[in-house]
């Protein structure tokens, strides 16, 4: 007889995207959603701002083209000065010496846009919100149809380069807020992984295998996930550019919040 070959066993899952609709998260009590995140990988806030004030937002940030920071070669752009690509492409002095400007850039475009997002990212947390010293305020991404990201995906990352040495040593609470303004015409969804930052700089392999979620975004729709987590941009095709709001947050005392971009 041929010996009972026994099934391998599943590997553990990862929680769901908990999904919540603003209109029905607004008529209630409006509760904390940070709390969500116990249960799920990440929450999406379905239609957190309106379809229509997305599409003239990403209207105003196309419009602004020859206001872009290029990041990467191209690859990616930004209005507003983003931290990490300033930080990998060794310019993180300029990022600190532009951050008044980059506010004031992003103010000028998206006029209110800055502190919608901290307001949006206050009533998800349920917390006091500030601004981050010496840094810059929420700011937007672009990714160019046909681009490098559109064809291959974005780098698979955590979102850890802008917290400090003393929010990584006590895991501070952290966490990342994505608006969606803009979706591409296919494709471009947020994959979240069952892996979090370990301390290295890159994701290992076995990262890399782990459980996987991906969560869509339509215009208006809010993502927010643990900066700790494992995740990336999917690939995405058509002639329309990606444009989200992003901004970071760290718990810097209980119930108090910096946000930054």
């Amino acid at each position: 007889m041929r010996p009972t070959s026994l099934p391998a066993p599943s590997p553990p899952s990862l929680p769901d995207v908990v999904e919540i609709a603003a209109t029905a998260w607004s008529s209630a009590e409006r509760p904390a959603l940070r709390g969500h995140l116990d249960e799920g990988c990440a929450v999406a806030l379905r239609s957190a701002w309106s379809a229509s004030d997305s599409a003239a937002m990403a209207d105003a940030v196309l419009s602004a083209r020859e206001r872009w920071t290029s990041d990467f070669g191209g690859e990616q752009f930004s209005l507003g000065s983003a931290f990490y690509t300033h930080l990998e492409t060794g310019r993180a002095a300029e990022y600190f010496a532009r951050c008044a400007a980059s506010d004031a850039l992003v103010e000028s475009v998206l006029p209110g846009a800055q502190s919608a997002t901290r307001a949006l990212f206050a009533q998800l947390v349920g917390a006091r919100v500030r601004a981050r010293r010496g840094f810059g305020g929420p700011g937007v991404h672009v990714f160019p149809a046909g681009s490098k990201v559109a064809r291959r995906g974005g780098v698979p990352h955590w979102d850890v380069e802008g917290l400090a040495p003393e929010h990584l040593s006590r895991q501070r609470d952290a966490l990342s807020l994505v608006v969606m303004l803009q979706p591409p015409s296919k494709g471009g969804a947020l994959r979240l992984w069952d892996a979090c930052w370990d301390g290295r700089d890159e994701p290992s392999s076995s990262a890399l295998r782990s459980p996987r979620r991906d969560v869509l975004s339509g215009s208006g729709d809010a993502v927010l996930l643990s900066s700790y987590r494992l995740h990336q941009i999917r690939p995405f095709t058509g002639r329309i550019d990606r444009i989200s709001i992003t901004a970071h947050g760290v718990e810097v005392d209980p119930g108090v919040w910096e946000l930054w971009f």
